[in-house]
């Protein structure tokens, strides 16, 4: 039988901790939050192997490395409304409920969604909505959010999710150009988002969220 609790103490220790995530709240999340049991049956045996996991129709889990240094770099506090865009089985909504007063969990695909709000009940995550909707359209009823966060690679931000974010509010994407990436925090304000670099990451851009392409004739 597989020991998951060692398994998270080395992915922490190993994984998280080396990459300068320094704040306690994120560290003490990735330590508490049962990575394994938040992604598909067939992954959990690899599910601290430090990669991306599929999902499937182009979606991923971060690795853990990569969640945890958003985490730190959004720096959520205990008072804020997070939209977790593409929460996929609800990991990164769990590890965000530890750090937010709420989360809203957006997921594209109904069946998924429900067996995110499945997990999170499961394991008394009080805190946290499933929403299910177009995950570019974000989810306006619930907003305007302190933080929103992409789960997984961004061509383009949708303009909708820039919208659901509150004045001084912070966006935490992984932008992709070609093949590079980097996450980049977004600050909204009065004359648009305020993007700063934070660290290299890649991961795949999430179905909708690709650069336009603007044809001149």
């Amino acid at each position: 039988m597989t020991d998951f609790v060692t398994l998270r103490t080395a992915m922490v220790d190993g994984q998280v901790r080396p990459s300068d995530v320094t704040l306690y709240p994120v560290i003490e999340a990735m330590l508490h939050v049962p990575r394994e049991d938040y992604v598909p049956e067939a992954l959990r045996e690899v599910a601290y192997i430090g990669d991306h996991l599929p999902l499937g129709g182009g979606r991923v889990v971060l690795d853990a490395r990569v969640m945890a240094k958003m985490l730190e770099s959004l720096a959520i506090q205990p008072d804020e409304l997070v939209l977790d865009v593409g929460a996929g089985l609800g990991l990164s909504s769990a590890l965000v409920a530890h750090l937010a007063e709420a989360v809203i969990a957006l997921e594209e695909g109904e069946t998924m969604a429900k067996e995110a709000e499945a997990l999170l009940a499961a394991h008394d995550v009080d805190n946290a909505i499933v929403e299910v909707g177009a995950l570019a359209a974000g989810a306006p009823r619930h907003g305007p959010y302190d933080v929103i966060l992409i789960e997984g690679g961004v061509g383009e931000v949708p303009a909708a999710l820039v919208e659901q974010l509150k004045l001084g509010g912070r966006m935490g994407a992984i932008m992709m150009d070609g093949a590079l990436g980097r996450c980049m925090i977004g600050i909204k304000t009065a004359s648009g988002m305020d993007w700063r670099w934070s660290f290299d990451a890649t991961a795949p851009v999430v179905p909708g969220f690709e650069k336009q392409t603007i044809f001149a004739f």
